[in-house]
């Protein structure tokens, strides 16, 4: 339906994609990876149309701290917050747009899904959670989940990051599948030991015990293009097909432990990973980027993870500020 085909609003009430994209970008400024592009962008938009400013201002009211184009630190006491009151207080802030006219998609956008989601980590936080059933899942950095469990199946909503999970047996009465779900598709394990990542267009899988059945959600033909990645194997998927499993290796879930473990790494691919674990930017220099590294690195302490990164190799990091880092070649002396 084009917008010229669209209900009108009534007076006095703003369009709800306006109010649904004013959302979007509250949820895009309270999540961990909002940058200083992204404030400027959100103040863009707000100063291109009354509506836009009205609309951000009814998002405000309940809480006034909210009343700035919020930096990535803000509503930080309410992120903060246990899962369970952080949701309730969301929920009534869609609840109180809502009753102003406009229908708020809260659950539609990805961010917000992840801010609502029953267990997160934040940027450089690595964490452990238990399952009712006693499944063990580590959450990876800046990760969110949702954990469904009922009569039917256990069930774990990716909503993004990266997550090891060591399955317990189920007690119940009934067997009960255990399935981690990913926008792709469905992963369902086998009494397995198992890493699933959310990527922004594909899902990565990697089995170190047991085995899991890899689901892509819009695969057709009678085999649902299923795929069984047994122990020491991964493959990635998209939503149409899984690739063919190819070997794994066990260093994969080292983050875990709170390592990263380069073999053969490309810089400019050691960078990108290594950013995940902190704040800002982390920059390579394209004439570097091609270059190899190799050795353990510590995720929980990324400065230290770069000073060792000058101990190997001819590089010098530029620290513009401690939110805008650059690593470029030595230059000489």
């Amino acid at each position: 339906m084009t917008r010229a085909d669209a209900a009108p609003v009534a007076a006095g009430q703003i369009d709800p994609a306006i109010v649904r994209r004013a959302s979007q970008w509250m949820a895009r400024l309270w999540s961990d990876s909002a940058s200083d592009a992204d404030l400027a962008a959100c103040a863009q938009w707000r100063a291109a149309h009354p509506d836009h400013e009205r609309a951000w201002s009814r998002l405000q009211v309940m809480d006034a701290k909210l009343g700035k184009a919020a930096g990535p630190g803000a509503s930080r006491a309410l992120l903060d917050a246990p899962s369970g009151g952080r949701r309730r207080a969301l929920q009534a802030l869609g609840l109180a747009v809502a009753a102003g006219g406009a229908a708020l998609a809260l659950r539609e956008s990805g961010d917000w899904q992840a801010v609502l989601a029953d267990h997160r980590s934040g940027t450089g936080e690595i964490r452990e959670v238990s399952l009712p059933d006693g499944t063990r899942v580590v959450l990876n950095t800046r990760t969110a989940i949702d954990v469904r469990f009922d009569a039917g199946e256990r069930r774990v909503i990716l909503r993004r990051g990266e997550i090891l999970v060591t399955t317990a047996t189920d007690r119940a009465p009934a067997h009960r599948p255990f399935r981690v779900q990913s926008r792709q598709g469905m992963v369902q394990a086998l009494g397995t030991r198992f890493t699933v990542r959310q990527e922004a267009d594909l899902s990565q899988v990697a089995v170190f015990d047991g085995a899991v059945d890899v689901y892509p959600a819009d695969a057709v033909g009678v085999d649902r293009g299923v795929v069984r990645v047994n122990s020491g194997q991964r493959t990635v998927f998209s939503a149409q097909r899984a690739e063919p499993p190819v070997a794994a290796r066990e260093s994969a879930a080292a983050w875990s432990r709170g390592v990263l473990v380069a073999e053969n790494m490309r810089v400019a691919d050691f960078l990108e990973e290594l950013g995940r674990y902190r704040a800002g930017f982390l920059r390579c220099d394209p004439a570097v980027a091609d270059w190899r590294v190799t050795g353990v690195f510590s995720v929980l302490d990324t400065d230290r993870a770069l000073r060792n990164l000058m101990l190997g190799l001819p590089l010098a990091v530029n620290y513009r500020t401690p939110y805008w880092v650059t690593v470029h070649a030595k230059r000489p002396a």
